[in-house]
C-alpha cells in the first residue's frame, strides 16, 4: 500500500521501519525532516507533498495543537483516508471525524518506542467498519494485535486515555510501594520480580524496573505528555458525566513534577514523588 506518515518521532519512526519492512511503499514527513531520514522512506518537505499519490495517511503525533496543524493548517493533508495513531482528545477526535466522516480512523497505539521497534504495539482502532478492514495490513505491520472499539472514532482515543490513565495509576502504586519497602529493608528488585510473577504483565515488569533502577532518561514517555493524557481523560469523564476521584491525583502529582523540571523525563519519575 502507498501510505503518507506524518510524524516521524520516535514512535512514529519505529512505526515507518515497521511499514517499510512489511513492502509498504512509504513517504514520510516530519517538521524536522532529519527525523524523516534513514528510515526507508521518501522523505517529504511539506505534509501535503506527503499525500501525493498516496493511499491512506496515517500520523503520529504529539497533541491535538500538532494535528490540528497537519490536517486544518498550511498544506494539509487534504481529503485522503487518515488514520490518527496519536493520543487525542475526544474532542479533537470528533472534530477529525465529522471533517471526514467516511474516512476518518481513530488507532492510537499501546506500547513504548522498544515496543515499537519490535512490532509488538497493541493497536485501537475505531471508525467504520469497512475502513478498518481495508487498512488492516497497516495495523499488522506496525502492531501484534488489534481491537476495535466501535464504530464512532472517538471511541479509541477514550480506550487510550483511561488506559494511560490505569498505567499511571500503576506507576503512583509502584511509587508508594517502593517507598515503603526501602523503609523495610527489601530489594526493590526482589518486590519487582514477585509483582511480576503474581501479574503476568510485561508493562508492570518494564515500569517497575525503570522505577526500581531509577532510570529516567532518556524519556521513552515523556512527563509532561503523562501529564496531558491524564488532563485530557479527566476532559472525557466530564463529557461522559464519570467521576474519576483517582485521575485527579494523577493530574496533581503530575503537574508537581513537571513545576519541578522533570516534564522531559520519563512520566514514571512521578513515582518519586517527595523524594530527590
Amino acid at each position: 500500500m502507498n501510505v503518507a506518515f506524518i510524524g516521524t518521532g520516535r514512535m512514529g519512526a519505529a512505526m515507518v521501519r515497521n511499514l517499510v519492512a512489511a513492502g509498504h511503499k512509504v513517504t514520510a514527513y516530519n517538521r524536522t525532516r532529519e527525523r524523516s531520514e534513514g528510515l526507508g522512506a521518501a522523505v517529504a518537505n511539506t505534509p501535503a507533498e506527503a499525500c501525493r499519490g498516496a493511499e491512506a495517511v496515517m500520523s503520529m503525533l504529539s497533541d491535538d495543537r500538532a494535528i490540528e496543524e497537519v490536517v486544518f493548517g498550511k498544506d494539509p493533508i487534504g481529503g485522503l483516508p487518515h488514520i490518527s495513531c496519536s493520543t487525542i482528545s475526544t474532542a479533537m477526535a470528533r472534530r477529525l471525524a465529522a471533517h471526514a466522516p467516511d474516512t476518518y480512523i481513530s488507532a492510537p497505539v499501546f506500547g513504548r518506542p522498544e515496543a515499537a521497534e519490535m512490532r509488538k504495539l497493541f493497536v485501537v482502532a475505531a471508525g467504520p467498519t469497512d475502513r478498518i478492514a481495508c487498512f488492516q495490513p497497516l495495523f499488522d505491520a506496525v502492531g501484534r494485535q488489534t481491537f476495535v472499539a466501535g464504530t464512532e472514532p472517538w471511541q479509541a482515543n477514550a480506550v487510550k486515555l483511561c488506559g494511560n490513565f490505569m498505567i499511571a495509576s500503576m506507576i503512583e502504586s509502584f511509587g508508594e510501594a517502593y517507598a515503603t519497602l526501602e523503609r523495610a529493608g527489601v530489594d526493590p528488585h526482589l518486590f519487582l520480580e514477585v509483582m511480576t510473577a503474581l501479574f503476568g504483565s510485561p508493562v508492570y515488569a518494564n515500569y517497575g524496573r525503570i522505577i526500581a533502577d531509577r532510570k529516567f532518561e532518556p524519556a521513552g514517555f515523556a512527563l509532561k505528555l503523562g501529564l496531558k493524557d491524564v488532563r485530557l481523560v479527566l476532559d472525557t469523564a466530564l463529557e461522559c458525566m464519570s467521576a474519576m476521584p483517582f485521575a485527579s491525583v494523577m493530574r496533581d502529582r503530575l503537574v508537581d513534577a513537571a513545576a519541578h523540571g522533570q516534564g522531559e523525563k520519563d512520566w514514571s519519575r512521578v513515582a518519586l514523588w517527595g523524594r530527590p
